[in-house]
Formats: C-alpha cells, structure tokens, sequence
C-alpha cells in the first residue's frame, strides 16, 4: 500500500509544454511513473516525449484515465490550473510552484472544501512512493520503499531525512511535502491520518518549521487519533527572533509559533523530537521492533 499515489496512479502534467514540464516526461522514463497527459491551452494535438498534450484538463481526464496532476505553470497561473483539476475531478493534485499569491490560495481553499480532490501543495516537491511512483519534483535515488513515512513542511529536509533515513536501512512508505506556505492544501493532520490507513507505514517522521499552529495541530492528532508512533523534528530553533525566516508561513507572531513551543507541545503528546536531523533515524529504529 502507500499514500496519495502508487504504481497505478495516472500523472497529467499541467504546463507540459513547458521546461519544467517537458524535464519531468524526460524524469519519468527512468523511473517507476506513467504520464500518460499533458495539458497546456491552445496546444492541442502536439506531443511531449510520446505524451499527447490536451488543450483541457476534463478532456485529459476523459481521453487517458489521468487519476492525477502535477501543476508546473507559473505562480501566477497556478489557482487557475488548481480549480481546473478540481472541477474535472482529479483525485489527487500536486502544486510545485512557489510564490502563489495568499489571496489565490484563499479562493482555492474555498472551492476546494467538501470536493472529492486531495491538493499537496503550493510550494511543495510534490509526493513520492518509492519505487512506484513520483508527484513531484523529490530526488528519487535518495529514496527506498519500507515502512516509514514522512511528511515535510521542508522540501530541502524532507531531501536530507529521506536520504539519512534510506542509508540507515530504513525505507519508505511514502514521502509527502505539504509545502511552507501559510495557506495550503494538505495539513500535517490530513498526512498523519493518512499514513494512520496506511498497512504498510509503521512509522511517521515529521519535518516542521517555526511560524504557524501545524504542528501543534499534529501534536494533538497524534496523541488522540493515531497508534502508529510518530519522530519529529523542527527547523528553524536558531533563528534571530523578530526576523521573519524561509518560507512564506515561517511567521512568528503574538509569542506562538516559535520552536521551543512545537517542541512542547510534541513532546507533551509523547512524540520524541530531534535536535539534528541525523538523529532522527536512531530514533525511528527502536519503534519498528
């Protein structure tokens, strides 16, 4: 099993036509995912790579069966491209693009309320099933299929855990970047619950950041809705208060959302929490056993 995606997941690609686009056709021939679509307006009837382009997402999903989309259009175009998805009904969406203004992300979150589409992202790499599948942009050589999963805030950490995770012996269930922006599709909480389902995960690591109430959110999720053992850890400790750091959602404000605060709370919920990110693998070991 895994989350959000598997080695039957059928990938559009939103801007295909584009470099970013045209790189992850290229990506996918070396690894285990089938992009079978691409859409970009007006270029109907072309190729990329053996990948018929479409003018429409609803007509991608009717020729082809695309259960899936990954957004890599610019910032400015991406809310667009989201409810695009969202009202052809693509079960799963993935956002890569950074800098998508807030209030875009405000009128996405509305229309996507209550609708049968799960959005990982904006500002997100996207999500990963080792072996079977990738939405996004992660590095898959640092990536081996097992029994943890991750989910990240960070893209560069969620890098820098897999790896350390994969050359300790300890494999993957799936990776999953929910993004550093304050508004975005999928939280820590709808990850946990996931890899809750999920027979194949045993473990969870969690990657947070300062600035925001997530992982607080996901400490109080843990402690009462999840049996399966969770190791975070939080970025950002050292940061010179008063300066705003990183990502978009990386906000301190009114004395909360600080580092030593989700360290709390985490800990208040019995979730151990490294200090390093290369601490987090001897912490995730004794927990499959």
């Amino acid at each position: 099993m895994s989350v959000l995606v598997d080695r039957n997941t059928r990938i559009m690609v939103q801007g295909i036509t584009g470099g970013q686009g045209r790189r992850a056709v290229e990506q996918a021939k070396s690894y285990a995912t089938r992009i079978v679509a691409g859409v970009t307006p007006g270029k109907g009837g072309a190729e990329v790579e053996g990948v018929p382009v479409f003018d429409t997402v609803a007509e991608a999903v009717r020729r082809t069966g695309a259960n899936a989309s990954l957004i890599l259009v610019p910032a400015a175009f991406a809310a667009d491209a989201i409810l695009e998805a969202v009202d052809a009904e693509v079960p799963v969406i993935a956002c890569i693009a950074e800098g998508v203004p807030i209030l875009d992300m405000l009128k996405v979150k509305h229309a996507i309320a209550g609708r049968a589409s799960v959005l990982v992202g904006p500002n997100c790499p996207g999500v990963l099933t080792p072996e079977q599948c990738r939405l996004g942009i992660m590095p898959t050589y640092i990536a081996a299929p097992g029994p943890v999963g991750v989910v990240s805030r960070s893209g560069t950490l969620t890098y820098e855990t897999v790896h350390a995770l994969t050359r300790h012996g300890l494999g993957q269930s799936t990776c999953v970047g929910i993004g550093g922006d304050p508004i975005a599709g999928t939280s820590f909480v709808d990850a946990l619950g996931r890899f809750e389902q999920d027979p194949q995960t045993k473990a969870v690591v969690l990657i947070g950041e300062i600035g925001g109430n997530e992982e607080e959110a996901a400490a109080e999720f843990a402690k009462t809705q999840m049996r399966k053992p969770v190791v975070a850890f939080i970025a950002g400790r050292s940061a010179p208060p008063g300066k705003r750091m990183g990502h978009a959602g990386a906000i301190i404000s009114g004395g909360r959302g600080g580092a030593k605060e989700k360290i709390a709370a985490l800990e208040r919920a019995g979730i151990q929490v490294a200090s390093a990110p290369e601490e987090i693998p001897a912490l995730v070991q004794p927990l499959l056993h």
